[in-house]
This record gives structure tokens, C-alpha cells and sequence, in this order.
């Protein structure tokens, strides 16, 4: 199978169950006329997310990394008027493209964006008494996987759920590579999870619009 193939696959799909709208439009319109890099979940992949979300009952969600705001409005739509989701953007001009994605997706209420690099709005959020979250989405820098994943523990409770994109790589997960600290971060990420018998995981690989990658699904039983 081809990309081309891949693409009119995901193409239709999007277009028979998972359909834009115009705030999902504005935002990546928003997103790649500031300059973002077009590496958004795609729209079915989205829905995938937002449906998780919806399955696991979330109330809370904590997303680390926002980019546009994309994938943090498919998360928050899951969740009740009175829910919380608080996402982690390193990235200042990033972050406020966000803000205005979700504010115009009428969502500012239940989303707060905030700045800085994650491993420091991590422990923030801890001594705040932030969590427990009921689902994460980690969709950041691969090298810090490990780190954000084990506070992802910290932040959870039984039952919660943690998603992880982009562990894959293209296939290259499957080569070690001491020059690709991507590689490395994730492949560290999988013999964590391996080892912490807290969570229970699987992961799957994925093809369509944004290429061969895949994900990471754990949930915390301990």
C-alpha cells in the first residue's frame, strides 16, 4: 500500500464519520497561518482521542504539548461543562495561536494553556493538587517521554488512562540509535512501561495522512 492510498483512506474517513467543522477548520488555518508546523493529529485520529475520552468517563485531562490547540479541542469536547483540562505548551507563540483556537471553539472556559517547558508545569501542577487526571495525552518532545510518563503516575489515579503519539518513528523504533535522541527517548519509554507494574499497555502502529507512526495505550491499575 501506498501513501497516496493512505491518504484517500484517511481521506475518507474523515469525511464519512469524522467531519470538520468550523471551528476544527479555523484552527488549523489559524495554526498554519502563524507558522506552526502541520504535525496535528489528524482529523481521525482527533476523534479517536475524543473518543477515549468520552469511553473513559474523563472529567479531567492533562495534555502535554499543545502546538495549535487541535487535538486539545477534540479532548475537551469530551468532557462535561463542568470538566478541566489543562494542557502544557513549551512554546510561547504556540501556546497564544492556541488560546485563540480554543476560545474561538468557545472552550476557554474548560481549557487553560500553559507555558513553559513541561518538566517544570509538571511538579507546579503536583504541589497545586492538581490531579488526579482521568486521562493524559502526551504528544511532546519524544526525547522527555520517559519523564512525563512517570509524571503521569504522580498525577493519576487507578483507572486513569495515558496516551502516548508518535512511538513509532517511521519504523525506526525497532533500531536503537544513539544519534537520535527521539528514538532513544522513546524506546526508553517502552522498557519503562514494560517494567512499572502500575500500568497495564499496549501499543499499535498506524498509518494514513501524517505517515507510518503509532501509538502507545496505557491504563493505571495500581
Amino acid at each position: 500500500m501506498t501513501n497516496p492510498q493512505w491518504n484517500a483512506v484517511d481521506t475518507y474517513f474523515t469525511e464519512t464519520i469524522a467531519p470538520a467543522d468550523e471551528a476544527l477548520t479555523a484552527a488549523l488555518a489559524g495554526s498554519a497561518a502563524a507558522g506552526l508546523p502541520e504535525i496535528a493529529v489528524a482529523p481521525n485520529q482527533g476523534k479517536l482521542l475524543h473518543l477515549l475520552a468520552r469511553i473513559q468517563g474523563a472529567r479531567s485531562i492533562l495534555e502535554i504539548g499543545t502546538l495549535g490547540g487541535y487535538s486539545t479541542i477534540w479532548l475537551a469536547r469530551a468532557l462535561p461543562t463542568d470538566g478541566r483540562l489543562i494542557s502544557l505548551e513549551y512554546d510561547p507563540a504556540h501556546a497564544e495561536v492556541a488560546r485563540t483556537n480554543i476560545a474561538r471553539a468557545g472552550l476557554d472556559k474548560i481549557v487553560e494553556v500553559r507555558t513553559g517547558a513541561a518538566l517544570d508545569s509538571l511538579p507546579q501542577l503536583e504541589a497545586e493538587g492538581a490531579g488526579p487526571f482521568d486521562l493524559f495525552f502526551i504528544d511532546a518532545d519524544k526525547v522527555n517521554n520517559p519523564r512525563y510518563v512517570e509524571w503521569a503516575l504522580k498525577l493519576s489515579r487507578p483507572g486513569s488512562v495515558i496516551v502516548v503519539d508518535n512511538v513509532v518513528r517511521g519504523g525506526r523504533i525497532t533500531a536503537p540509535d544513539p544519534d537520535d535522541p527521539a528514538i532513544t527517548g522513546t524506546r526508553e519509554l517502552f522498557e519503562l512501561v514494560a517494567a512499572e507494574p502500575r500500568l497495564d499497555a499496549t501499543a499499535v502502529q498506524t498509518v494514513g495522512a501524517k505517515g507510518y507512526d503509532g501509538l502507545l495505550l496505557a491504563r493505571v491499575i495500581g
